[in-house]
């Protein structure tokens, strides 16, 4: 069985599980899923709401989809997360794609 079908089976038989639906969603992100990514990684959000590996995805696959204010919004969260959790790497990361946006 291929890790797509096994995570989705996880979901399936775990729905509320964040753990389950975080791992569909960046599967599915590294397929270029970035519509079914999206969908699963809000959902995991949902049940973890400071989890700011999952708000990056997710303003990933806003700037994938197009949306820049949305993907802007989500790295700002994702910023003030970085910084209440003390974490350097991922802040460097959402700094360097807010540079990006910048216009």
């Amino acid at each position: 069985m291929d890790p797509l079908e096994r995570h989705r089976q996880m979901v399936a038989q775990f729905p509320e599980n964040e753990l389950a639906r975080f791992s569909l969603g960046r599967a599915l992100f590294d397929q270029g899923d970035f519509t079914g990514a999206r969908e699963n990684l809000v959902q995991a959000l949902r049940k973890k709401p400071d989890w700011m590996v999952v708000q990056i995805l997710i303003s990933k696959c806003d700037l994938e989809l197009g949306d820049r204010a949305g993907a802007i919004a989500g790295l700002e969260r994702a910023r003030d997360l970085a910084l209440a959790q003390h974490h350097e790497g991922p802040l460097a990361e959402i700094e360097g794609l807010l540079a990006d946006l910048q216009p």
